[in-house]
């Protein structure tokens, strides 16, 4: 793969927030930005050169695309894989399209951590309710039941507390669709694993985060995450055994389950994650600048972090308070995504803080009125 070098221009498939931030690391190295998103105003496209308004299917648009960059990158997983093998025929997708082939299917996701000797929660796949019933007869209760393709921050998904809510399954599975019934597991703490690995082969981690959820989203990433050194090496341990077993190119993250001193893959992201967006403040590269220059193929920074830092989402029903109450937040950086409508449980924005430990920076956020976002209209639906 050749070098692109400052003043070319690269290709975003998805304008969300993630390519936003990508865009921003990529123009303060001097590239040019072209987007492609079916929305007029979408995040990227307020800082980018070019912005190619069409669906992620369109593949006269996907040619558009091609012709104005250099190199393609995509923002997010949920985007076209026929236009993405377009790109990687072209030879501008140096991500390839195996990552997004994989993280797009849960059934292969598992499939490749098994392959790469890395333990998973039991599941089945099944494609009707009796086999959902005999899958959850061997997997036991509770389980989680998820589509395999689509859904995320909980969607797409119904969890199996005991045999009464099995029921509940049966209008959620349409006959002959895949599915994949699961173990719930009762895990100490989420984490996830960031790193970057460039078109040489060289990966670069960055600190393990530990995630906590509330109705299924991410509401805040502590750093350094609270588990064992032991454990934050069985995790840098599965994301590299993941990344030489599929090639990575880019920014990748891998999410983990921990249960004493055992994890399990969770769920992979081939592409910068929520949960590493401390690293813009916290660290002296972000996983943004990281990715611009895997796919760019230039060296990879050493990756060097601030002893502490905490993410907290800012969702639509924070904002209100978040805009009337910001002069009480003096000590966070705030990220506003740009986004005109603010609805319950979409991602607006996040703010980081950083500190000399863990224990300084969560009293600091428990005294602030960032405390009570957890509790604001977690009922409400998107």
């Amino acid at each position: 793969m050749t070098k692109v070098w400052s003043g070319q221009t690269i290709g975003i498939l998805g304008g969300g927030q993630l390519g936003r931030m990508m865009a921003v690391a990529a123009k303060h190295m001097g590239y040019r930005i072209a987007v492609l998103d079916p929305s007029e105003d979408c995040p990227c496209a307020q800082v980018a050169d070019h912005h190619i308004v069409a669906s992620y299917d369109d593949q006269q648009a996907a040619h558009q695309l091609s012709d104005l960059s250099d190199v393609i990158t995509y923002e997010f997983e949920n985007v076209d894989l026929d236009v993405a093998r377009i790109f990687e025929q072209q030879d501008k997708l140096p991500q390839g399209a195996y990552a997004l082939e994989v993280t797009q299917n849960r059934q292969k996701e598992k499939e490749v951590a098994t392959a790469a000797d890395l333990p998973v929660a039991s599941y089945e796949i099944v494609t009707s309710f009796d086999a959902c019933q005999q899958a959850l007869e061997r997997i036991g209760l509770p389980a989680v039941i998820k589509t395999v393709s689509g859904g995320y921050d909980g969607k797409g998904q119904v969890k199996l507390a005991d045999y009464e809510d099995i029921e509940s399954a049966r209008n959620f599975i349409v006959p002959g669709d895949p599915y994949i019934v699961e173990q719930w597991l009762d895990f100490d703490c989420e984490i996830s694993q960031v790193f970057t690995r460039s078109p040489r082969g060289e990966i670069c981690f960055f600190p393990v985060a530990e995630n906590i959820h509330r109705d299924h989203m991410l509401f805040q990433s502590l750093v350094p995450a609270r588990v064992p050194e032991h454990v934050t090496e069985k995790a840098q341990t599965a994301a590299r055994r993941i990344a030489e077993t599929m090639g990575i190119v880019g920014t990748f993250a891998v999410e983990l389950f921990v249960r004493g001193d055992d994890i399990y893959v969770n769920e992979m992201a081939p592409r910068p994650h929520n949960s590493g967006h401390y690293t813009i403040e916290a660290c002296n590269v972000s996983q943004f600048e990281q990715h611009v220059r895997s796919i760019c193929n230039l060296p990879l920074l050493p990756v060097h972090s601030l002893p502490a830092a905490i993410m907290v989402n800012v969702l639509g029903q924070h904002q209100p308070l978040l805009e009337t109450q910001v002069e009480k937040l003096p000590w966070a950086h705030l990220h506003d995504y740009g986004k005109k409508e603010a609805r319950p449980k979409r991602k607006m924005g996040h703010i980081t803080v950083t500190g000399s430990s863990l224990q300084e920076l969560t009293t600091l956020i428990e005294k602030s009125p960032v405390a009570a976002w957890e509790r604001i209209g977690q009922e409400e639906e998107v």
